[in-house]
């Protein structure tokens, strides 16, 4: 058995859709991390679950490494092949397969980018809402359970995903759920593979839930003299049960990046909360108005609103970019961004904590967080060339990790474990953690799925 067996047999199955052209290892060997470049040994272009079922058989029987890709925006490592083996690109698996209006439902192939889906749904009024930001792979965002700026209104990927088609380890093909919503008929094996970042099968088919779009929709910015009043707002916004669509923190360090980025932005450096507000025009209204009064009590400044099309997109794609805003603050800098998730009564503590600590430090790493969940992250920019600075940001992360247990939170709220977060998940889980160690061996017991990645297996 050999990877290069391996490979001669995916050519008769593939053809010319398997590769070991250089470029195109290379290209699935970056990372938007501090990772170094990982090339795996080939890359293989599936175009039906058939297909990938016979890839993983024959990859079962040779003992080669199979390592599902979309589009490579994941920041823990997760799809980068550090034992070898083949990259299983799923981006020409990117069809809709079925619009189920009625049942505000669509069942779509992995390789379709969560954009791509809504501008195929424009004319139904539905819409699919997770928003990690960038425009990654729904087969992705499922495997590592994304969720990003809308996800205080509606939910993350493991609340939109109904149901799944699945191929194992040993090449078995399996549907887990249906497009009913709700199910009692024994154990959620949708939950158990949405975050389970392919270590357990690959997916090869999703249903998913939809959304009817909006009758109005207006956003806003605001600034504050601090992170705490940004967060006490957030807090009382969240008890009055106020329905946001999105509500976002910037911290100081990161409009000032921003600015730079986008010059039309302008901005006071000064903390800011992004918000956006869904309903219908009178709902709309009277959530501006609510949360007016609780940013004036917080002593927030005046709302600065977006309520055309094009000022809302320029909003809100200034708040996506952010972390190419940050990289751009440091020209040559790599970032090793990071996100922690706690109780949203701890927030302000954590983000606290975490900035004065970064402060302290030599190293610059500005600060956005998804705060309706409790959800932030930091983009510590390194020197590539200085090892020392390494150290030091990934010192600042484990201490983010840690910062986030003792305030009974999780080391990741949405970029997910990979091989970055592994080592905390015996500490975040204790016997949890073998047993999800069990559960690996059982449906993958060759490990040939994304191997070294989320749990340990001897």
């Amino acid at each position: 058995m050999s990877i290069d067996h391996a490979i001669r047999r995916l050519r008769h199955v593939l053809d010319a859709r398997v590769t070991t052209a250089r470029p195109v290892l290379d290209d699935h060997g970056q990372n938007e991390s501090y990772f170094a470049v990982t090339p795996p040994d080939a890359v293989a272009y599936p175009e039906s679950t058939d297909e990938v079922a016979d890839i993983v058989r024959i990859c079962a029987e040779e003992g080669c490494p199979i390592v599902p890709w979309g589009v490579g925006t994941s920041l823990e490592g997760h799809a980068l092949a550090f034992r070898g083996g083949l990259s299983l690109d799923m981006t020409r698996m990117n069809r809709i397969l079925a619009v189920n209006a009625d049942d505000l439902d669509v069942v779509v192939q992995p390789g379709i980018t969560r954009e791509g889906l809504n501008r195929e749904l424009r004319a139904t009024g539905l819409f699919f809402p997770i928003d990690p930001g960038a425009d990654a792979t729904l087969g992705g965002m499922a495997a590592t359970r994304a969720s990003g700026t809308t996800a205080v209104r509606y939910g993350t990927m493991r609340d939109n995903v109904l149901a799944l088609e699945v191929v194992l380890g040993d090449g078995r093909v399996i549907r887990t759920g249906t497009r009913a919503r709700k199910s009692s008929a024994g154990y959620d094996l949708t939950a158990l593979f949405v975050g389970s970042e392919g270590t357990l099968g690959v997916i090869t088919e999703l249903t998913l839930r939809l959304h009817g779009q909006p009758e109005a929709i207006s956003s806003a910015v605001c600034a504050f003299d601090d992170v705490d009043a940004c967060v006490s707002t957030v807090i009382a916004t969240i008890q009055m049960g106020v329905p946001m669509a999105r509500i976002e923190l910037a911290d100081t360090a990161m409009i000032r990046g921003l600015n730079a980025w986008d010059g039309a932005m302008n901005l006071p450096l000064k903390p800011h909360l992004f918000i956006e507000f869904h309903g219908s025009h009178q709902g709309v209204a009277e959530q501006a108005e609510t949360v007016g009064e609780l940013v004036a009590e917080f002593g927030g400044g005046e709302f600065r609103w977006a309520t055309r099309t094009e000022d809302r997109a320029a909003l809100w794609r200034a708040r996506h970019d952010a972390y190419f805003a940050a990289k751009a603050m440091r020209p040559g800098c790599r970032v090793l961004t990071t996100d922690i998730c706690v109780p949203i009564s701890r927030l302000a503590e954590a983000i606290a904590e975490t900035a004065a600590e970064i402060d302290a430090s030599p190293i610059e790493g500005p600060i956005v967080g998804h705060v309706g969940d409790g959800n932030f992250h930091t983009a510590l920019l390194v020197d590539p060339n200085d090892p020392e600075e390494l150290k030091i940001a990934k010192s600042l992360a484990q201490n983010m990790n840690r910062r986030a247990l003792r305030l009974g939170g999780t080391i990741t709220g949405e970029h997910g474990v990979g091989i970055g977060k592994a080592r905390w998940m015996a500490e975040e889980h204790g016997d949890a953690w073998t047993i999800m160690s069990d559960l690996k061996r059982a449906i993958d017991p060759n490990n040939i799925l994304n191997p070294g990645k989320v749990v340990e297996v001897n």
